[in-house]
């Protein structure tokens, strides 16, 4: 199996060869970025498995990048700040950091923060989507993007889960309870309504890229399902 592949944004040169040196000798493969420039350009080549995102960066605040990110993905991202101040975590939390260590931090501490985040993604990480040939979609799980009849859709991390499960079950009816369990976690406290919502922003996306078609078919009283 392949190492898993970090991105660390981080401007403090002492700190990046802590963090690079713990990583990397338990296995990780870790990709070094100084600017938020760079972040952006090292995301655009390759989608990490892992985003570890300092806050206070020359360039800009990483609290932008996170909120860029999570417009369209569902990587795991995990903010670093050396101000440890209450603001900056509720901030990055808000915006879907999936975790937060302030500095000075012990790097085996984050070690572990990095593993227990990596172990959570592989858990609830959609199974490749059947290809067979004729499908107007195209998923790329790694990047968290999928295209339909060739055009890119701008999918929020959810509406990304939620096709990414139709998808995986074309012609299954997902009740509403599956789709939360499989999109926002067993333990959320969102309801159905929330997974109705987001269908209907889904749906919308999709019938902008393909005028005329209607790929998400609702099952009154019993869920949705991937139309055949």
């Amino acid at each position: 199996m392949a190492c898993a592949q970090v991105l660390l944004v981080e401007d403090d040169p002492a700190i990046a060869r802590s963090v690079i040196y713990t990583l990397e000798r338990d296995g990780l493969a870790v990709t070094h970025s100084l600017l938020l420039s760079d972040a952006r350009r090292q995301l655009g080549l390759r989608a990490p498995d892992l985003l570890i995102l300092d806050v206070g960066l020359p360039d800009g605040s990483g609290l932008d990048l996170c909120r860029e990110i999570r417009t369209a993905s569902n990587l795991p991202v995990l903010m670093l700040s050396a101000h440890g101040e209450e603001i900056d975590r509720v901030l990055g939390l808000e915006l879907g950091a999936d975790d937060y260590v302030s500095k000075p931090f012990s790097p085996r501490e984050l070690l572990a923060r990095v593993r227990g985040m990596l172990r959570r993604a592989r858990m609830h990480a959609p199974a490749p989507v059947p290809s067979s040939g004729v499908s107007p979609f195209d998923i790329d799980l790694a990047g968290q993007r999928i295209s339909l009849q060739g055009r890119q859709l701008q999918l929020t991390r959810r509406e990304f889960g939620l096709l990414a499960d139709l998808l995986r079950h074309p012609g299954r009816i997902r009740s509403r309870e599956d789709l939360l369990a499989a999109v926002w976690g067993a333990d959320s406290d969102s309801t159905d309504r929330t997974v109705d919502t987001h269908i209907k922003t889904l749906r919308a996306k999709l019938q902008e890229a393909a005028p005329g078609q209607d790929y998400i078919v609702t099952h009154r009283g019993m869920g949705y399902c991937m139309g055949t």
